[in-house]
């Protein structure tokens, strides 16, 4: 039971503090294991009440899904500035920010929670990942992006994705090792897919071009060439002496 004075809220200011209330609890457990009782609770409310506002947690899981979803939109969000590997390791530092504090929710959204098969859910999860992938290629100065570009944009937003995933079972891993693996992982994707068409080839050389000789990507050429005894990163070899 609550104690104190309520004041009354008026309805949008309710259904934000429902939305909030169901968020914070949705971060904490996955959706399916919180009930409206205990959103009622926590929000010092009747469940008659929360049903006056939501017809049910469906819709309550969909619209707190509403708010997490342009949360998580918003972590891509970067500046143009400098370069792509610096912004790359900010992004995914934010990212994991986000995913450390929504957690089992973070978990639930991905594999599916009580809205799972709900092409509202369905529709917002593909938003967040179709803003990701905007955002990367604005950064690689790119607004029609070659097929190969698209497909390593687009599958490096699901690495991010599942990377998360697995990283949340355990933590077996230090989190920022993962947020740097990630950035490497991009322009291993790119590179790959380089050797195989000349456009991307153009587009990963002015990648290079721009990446300090202490940057993400040049610490990758770095490690590579340790494995291989005798070799001399060749980006780095034109941008230094």
């Amino acid at each position: 039971m609550t104690t104190g004075v309520r004041r009354r809220m008026g309805v949008e200011e309710r259904r934000q503090q429902l939305i909030q209330v169901a968020l914070d609890l949705f971060s904490h457990r996955s959706p399916d294991d919180v009930s409206i009782d205990e959103i009622a609770a926590a929000a010092g409310i009747s469940r008659p009440l929360v049903y006056h506002y939501f017809p049910g947690k469906q819709s309550l899981y969909e619209a707190a899904l509403r708010r997490a979803a342009d949360e998580l939109a918003d972590r891509f969000v970067e500046p143009q500035e400098g370069p792509l590997g610096a912004r790359l390791l900010r992004v995914m530092g934010r990212f994991f920010d986000f995913v450390e504090e929504h957690g089992p929710g973070f978990s639930a959204l991905m594999r599916g929670g009580p809205a799972v098969g709900s092409s509202t859910a369905n529709a917002m999860i593909d938003e967040v990942r179709d803003a990701a992938r905007l955002q990367i290629l604005a950064h690689l100065g790119v607004q029609q992006p070659p097929a190969r570009l698209d497909l390593v944009v687009r599958s490096w937003v699901s690495l991010a994705e599942s990377t998360a995933l697995i990283w949340l079972d355990g933590r077996r891993i230090p989190r920022g090792e993962l947020e740097l693996q990630l950035v490497h992982d991009f322009a291993a994707l790119a590179a790959v897919s380089a050797a195989h068409d000349e456009e991307m080839a153009a587009i990963m050389l002015r990648m290079l071009a721009a990446e300090p000789a202490d940057g993400p990507f040049a610490e990758l050429v770095t490690r590579l060439t340790t494995l291989l005894p005798g070799t001399t990163p060749p980006a780095l070899t034109r941008r230094t002496g």
